[in-house]
């Protein structure tokens, strides 16, 4: 049975993992207050007796705690830092906690913002995809130390298993793109692996069994692998994603003359997918590049489709535009990640 908890909690972004979140922060007995640019998917919680706002500006306003977990930098810049966003409307106090996984310079600009009008913010990305979020099992990645944490650690816990402590703000973020790096290439290895099976004319099933007996084995290939073999490629995390993803962690790579060549293989080929029309697929469906034409435009997809723009579905103009997650520069899809110059802006923002 919930208990009635005096501290009131707004969330902004109920997609996939954020109406997971929100559930159990509802069964916990917070008061909640709830945002989202489709309103259609908050009903399930409105029903449960989460309260509406609309706007994020009033969802902020009088709660003690705010969480914010939306697509992209650019969804999180203007849910903080524009006029009339939440470090305007929040109150004295008030902790605002990005789930996000975004840029980390933001995330130290959205920190330096808020000690300035006396409110408390920190990045939180989380990991543990939509199973860990409906468990309430997730790994959070905090770019805050443990004693600034201690007065929300309460609420954090109803959705989350594990806590890591990275210390400085952006840190949580960095953290969290070290993750996304090793995932996405983790996947691509075992796609290599199915593929060169099916060459092989093994049975997949029975290679995947051996690959997670050995060193071959990974977190990836443990959740997606199975789903690939079957042909499932509903979401759990979103290919596009996963692709902003390791946008970001490229980009500041970039920044410091960094090469990581693994996760810049990985950004190829997961803008390949989501060009061709698996962007909202899971990343599992990684594994249709390998597949027959026929195979893949079964499952939805259209090579046409490579050639003819960033794939976004968005209105780009098919000139170099970002297709993943920034405010960069425009130039070849290497844009993703910052909230730079603010030329080229990304037209592909996720509704949460």
């Amino acid at each position: 049975m919930s208990t009635t908890h005096t501290t009131k909690v707004a969330f902004i972004g109920t997609g996939i993992m954020g109406s997971a979140i929100c559930g159990h922060i509802l069964d916990a007995g917070y008061d909640l207050t709830v945002y989202n640019r489709t309103k259609e998917k908050a009903e399930g919680l409105i029903a449960r007796g989460a309260h509406w706002a609309d706007s994020p500006a009033a969802a902020a306003k009088g709660a003690d705690v705010v969480f914010t977990m939306v697509g992209y930098p650019t969804d999180v810049e203007d849910v903080y830092l524009a006029s009339d966003g939440i470090l305007r409307a929040a109150k004295k106090g008030a902790y605002l906690i990005d789930l996000t996984t975004s840029s980390p310079e933001l995330a130290r600009d959205i920190h330096d913002a808020s000690e300035v009008v006396d409110v408390h913010a920190f990045d939180c990305p989380v990991t543990g995809g939509q199973t860990g979020a409906e468990a309430g099992t997730l790994t959070l990645i905090m770019g805050a130390t443990e004693a600034t944490v201690a007065p929300v650690l309460p609420v954090l816990q109803t959705f989350g298993k594990k806590f890591f402590y990275f210390d400085q703000p952006g840190a949580g973020q960095t953290a969290k793109l070290c993750n996304q790096v090793s995932l996405a290439s983790c996947i691509v290895g075992y796609a290599d692996a199915l593929a060169l099976a099916e060459l092989g004319h093994l049975d997949a099933e029975q290679v995947l069994e051996l690959i997670m007996s050995g060193t071959g084995r990974s977190g990836a290939a443990e959740s997606y692998a199975p789903k690939s073999i079957a042909g499932d490629y509903k979401p759990g995390f979103m290919a596009e994603h996963l692709r902003k993803d390791i946008a970001l962690a490229v980009s500041a790579a970039q920044d410091a003359e960094l090469a990581l060549p693994g996760a810049e293989t990985a950004f190829t080929l997961f803008d390949t997918l989501c060009q061709i029309g698996g962007k909202r697929m899971g990343g599992q469906a990684l594994t249709l590049l390998y597949a027959e034409e026929g195979d893949a435009v079964a499952a939805g997809l259209d090579w046409s489709l490579l050639d003819a723009g960033c794939g976004c579905g968005e209105g780009c103009d098919g000139e170099g535009g970002c297709g993943c997650g920034g405010h960069g520069h425009g130039e070849d899809h290497e844009c993703c990640g910052g909230h730079g110059d603010g030329e080229g802006h990304c037209c592909c923002h996720e509704e949460a």
